[in-house]
């Protein structure tokens, strides 16, 4: 696979992308202000770092419908350690980004040590862990945390909240471990043919395993910073977080078949959801009309990715 076939999705992608963003700018002037476009970075931050995550399990050829449901048990957990449990704050966080990576551990074992297919595994533990949320929880929320706490999600440094900077740095941090080492050699080999990878002595299930974790522990991490953005917890939290991941990544150019797919593209596929959202919303279309579009903008990334795969194989 040369880099021009690999980018190629990507770059029109983003001319899309510029197009979209120059159409709805004229559609509104409130669009293209600093103010509307760095809270729509926040807004975006935490669908963000767990498609980063999920690009690099759907290039294995997988999918984690539990990300949504790990989201909210984490930010329960969060509550419960620092209100009922009587943790400090940090302590508490420290436990609850624990436990949402083990949830993600949890998803990776199943996955490898019982051969279950992701999307059975994660369908079972989306309903799982979202129990647990809502049976700890006894629809219950915390509030009253702590001022330092909402640094996370509400803070600024040099005038950018607080969140775009953990996304920035998560962003150049998962683009350079799937584009530039190993590990992300590995993770394309799998899903290109897992068989193959694994006869060439690639430790296929470890490799799913660490990549299930993580997005376990990212989604842990977002958890965090929403509680910190809405100054509460909900056991109803991250419900169908999912389904934007996915979306993203898979407008990103990212193969739900494996083997194909770039962080680039999925940062791409995030800013044209998100711009389509606001810019929508700003122009007075209703939600119902916000969603018809970005449906007819999935389905035609999915048109422009068939065609590619197509000459591909020809």
């Amino acid at each position: 696979m040369t880099a021009s076939k690999l980018l190629r999705h990507e770059t029109i992608l983003a001319v899309l992308t510029i197009i979209a963003l120059a159409v709805l700018a004229s559609l509104s002037d409130k669009f293209f202000t600093a103010e509307n476009l760095l809270n729509q970075g926040r807004l975006m931050s935490e669908v963000g770092l767990v498609a980063l995550a999920m690009t690099f399990v759907i290039v294995t050829g997988g999918i984690d419908l539990s990300v949504g449901s790990i989201l909210g048990l984490t930010a329960i957990l969060l509550g419960v350690f620092w209100k009922n449990l009587g943790l400090p704050l940090p302590l508490a966080i420290a436990g609850a980004l624990a436990c949402g990576t083990f949830a993600g551990w949890v998803n990776g074992f199943i996955i490898t040590r019982f051969s279950v297919p992701p999307l059975i595994a994660t369908l079972a533990t989306l309903a799982l862990y979202r129990g647990l949320a809502e049976g700890i929880s006894e629809a219950r929320s915390v509030r009253g945390y702590p001022e330092w706490f909402y640094v996370f999600g509400q803070g600024e440094i040099l005038g950018v909240p607080f969140q775009l900077w953990i996304l920035g740095i998560a962003t150049v941090v998962s683009a350079v471990i799937l584009g530039l080492t190993p590990f992300g050699r590995a993770t394309y080999a799998i899903g290109a043919n897992e068989t193959a990878a694994r006869f060439s002595g690639i430790r296929v299930h470890a490799t799913k395993l660490w990549i299930y974790t993580a997005a376990g522990f990212v989604s842990a991490l977002a958890a965090v910073i929403f509680v910190s953005r809405v100054t509460t917890t909900r056991s109803d939290m991250g419900t169908g977080l999912e389904l934007d991941v996915i979306t993203g990544v898979v407008l990103g150019g990212t193969s739900i078949f494996g083997g194909r797919g770039t962080i680039i593209g999925t940062v791409l596929g995030l800013i044209l959801i998100q711009a389509l959202k606001n810019g929508l919303a700003l122009s007075g279309v209703k939600g119902d009309g916000t969603i018809v579009v970005i449906g007819l903008v999935l389905i035609g990334a999915i048109l422009i990715g068939a065609m590619f795969d197509k000459n591909r194989g020809g």
